[in-house]
């Protein structure tokens, strides 16, 4: 992460804010999402937006984009009061937004998906020409270089991102809302993308930074509005402020932002695995002789650049992905050869908490308490006579919003209607109550507050020294350090290197995902 200190805002004197929020309140039946928010962001400025997981975060930005009315209060861009009521109504208003989860279409070029929705405006009057030509000029100005005839799908993630800031600066925005930028970027995609927002900020655009990544606020932001329960609890000077006092206004007490823990103590092997191989539906292999184990008692971390097998490899194991060669040794079983099924595995005590919780996860459409037994619907405690015991699905759903903070408590409402944050502590909690020996587990606080960070981590420490054996997938190399008794890092589908906690660092790590071999540990 670069530590770049931010450079004063870029406004001219008397200047409106870029955009201004006055009283923003917003109910979704009995939830209050927003209360009377108001705040300001100047323009040539970068303005950070933190809170919990059901902070209202998301509402307000929906509110200010136009996916969402608010009950009651006022936007106000460049001192005049605006109706925004759809995502066009915004983009005229000069509000652009990137999503979390890019909204491209990729087997277009990177030029058409740019103009994609704007054919008829006046930039195009010449023709795709005079797009290609605005195209360079953004790119020229603001650090955003991308082959604009490139098809997206072959783009890499951060290239992909740059697609979404252009798209909205040509459609005109002055003011650029990203939420949860970095989410899937490496640690150098996510220091490009800051060198991005500085020059945005340069040349007076206001940039609000949704973010749950304090390290991030810190390094990038010049003011940061912090919210809990929907509405503001502070407002703060980014350099006048602190991680620790940031995460204090989030979540009302003190966090630890260190992990705790005492050196391991490795037992017996629990699972084992064994040249593995996996080819995709072209026979391309995307794992290639994997092979290493899991013991007793220990975290494994498995790092590396999104898309070098990390999630094949969580697959394969959980069984969700069928593996073409190799062994994968578990409960005295072979699972490969015995091609044994995602339920039996289940059964055998192998969890698995997926990468793309909503792909794989949960089923949005279903209750949190539905969701809260996928996967262990057949059990005895949840069936009798023959019938599902709804009684019993809700009281247990219950039990495990409460241990795991679930926020709102109602197991009856539909999953789609809690935040992500949210909903990765309920697939947490149902595969961590299952009691499993082995867990598999991906991307565990993607999305997730800082709050609820700490909190899963801790669950994961005590698993570990309850003698359970951990594999852990994750982006976030701050999150393998703290965690991992070991490290493997994978590339082009294959482990290159094993680190012991004590030897590794970032910059050891980071070389090894970019291909360097490292001789594995003893």
């Amino acid at each position: 992460m670069s530590k770049e200190p931010a450079a004063p805002p870029f406004t001219p004197p008397d200047a409106p804010p870029a955009l201004e929020l006055r009283g923003i309140d917003k109910r979704f039946g009995a939830v209050h999402a927003n209360r009377a928010i108001t705040f300001a962001v100047a323009a040539g400025s970068i303005h950070g937006l933190i809170g919990e997981n059901g902070a209202g975060k998301s509402t307000l930005m929906n509110i200010v984009y136009g996916f969402h009315r608010a009950d009651a209060g006022e936007i106000r861009v460049r001192g005049r009061a605006v109706e925004i009521g759809s995502p066009q109504e915004a983009i005229a208003a000069g509000i652009g937004m990137v999503h979390q989860h890019f909204m491209l279409v990729e087997n277009f070029t990177v030029l058409e998906n740019v103009v994609l929705g704007v054919e008829g405006g006046a930039l195009l009057s010449g023709g795709l020409a005079a797009a290609r030509a605005e195209l360079g000029r953004l790119a020229r100005d603001y650090g955003l270089e991308v082959p604009v005839d490139a098809v997206v799908s072959e783009l890499s993630v951060g290239l992909q991102q740059r697609v979404e800031i252009l798209k909205a600066l040509y459609r005109g925005a002055e003011v650029l809302i990203l939420d949860e930028p970095t989410a899937v970027l490496t640690p150098h995609e996510a220091d490009q993308l800051f060198t991005m927002l500085r020059s945005l900020r340069a040349q007076g655009k206001a940039v609000i930074l949704v973010t749950h990544k304090l390290r991030e606020i810190m390094a990038v932001t010049d003011r940061v509005t912090v919210m809990k329960q929907g509405a503001v609890a502070a407002e703060v000077i980014t350099c006048e402020t602190s991680p620790r006092g940031l995460a204090e206004h989030m979540v009302g007490r003190g966090v630890l932002l260190q992990v705790e823990k005492r050196p391991s103590q490795p037992g017996a092997e629990l699972l084992t695995v064994k040249a593995l191989e996996v080819r995709d539906r072209l026979g391309v292999a995307r794992l290639k002789n994997v092979s290493f184990s899991l013991r007793a008692g220990e975290i494994v971390g498995i790092a590396g650049v999104a898309g070098n097998g990390q999630s094949e490899l969580l697959e394969a194991l959980a069984g969700t992905r069928s593996a073409s060669g190799g062994e994968i040794s578990f409960g005295g079983r072979d699972l490969v050869r015995e091609q044994i099924d995602p339920r039996a595995r289940r059964a055998l005590g192998l969890a698995h908490v997926p990468e793309d919780r909503l792909r794989m996860g949960v089923v949005a459409g279903f209750s949190a308490a539905d969701n809260a037994m996928l996967g262990y619907h057949d059990a005895v405690r949840f069936n009798r006579g023959g019938l599902r015991d709804e009684a019993a699905i809700r009281a247990a759903c219950a039990e495990k919003m409460a241990e795991f903070d679930v926020r709102p408590s109602q197991p009856e409402l539909r999953l789609a209607a809690f935040s992500g944050g949210n909903q990765q502590k309920l697939v947490l909690a149902r595969e961590i109550y299952a009691d499993p020996n082995v867990l598999l587990i991906g991307q565990p606080t993607r999305g997730v507050d800082i709050g609820a960070i700490e909190f899963i981590h801790k669950r994961l420490i005590a698993l570990r020294d309850a003698g359970k054996a951990l594999l852990l997938v994750s982006v976030e190399l701050d999150e393998i350090l703290a965690l991992a008794d070991r490290i493997f890092v994978m590339n082009g589908g294959e482990i290159i290197g094993e680190l012991a906690r004590a030897d590794a660092t970032e910059e050891k790590i980071g070389l090894m995902m970019a291909g360097v071999r490292v001789e594995v540990s003893p």
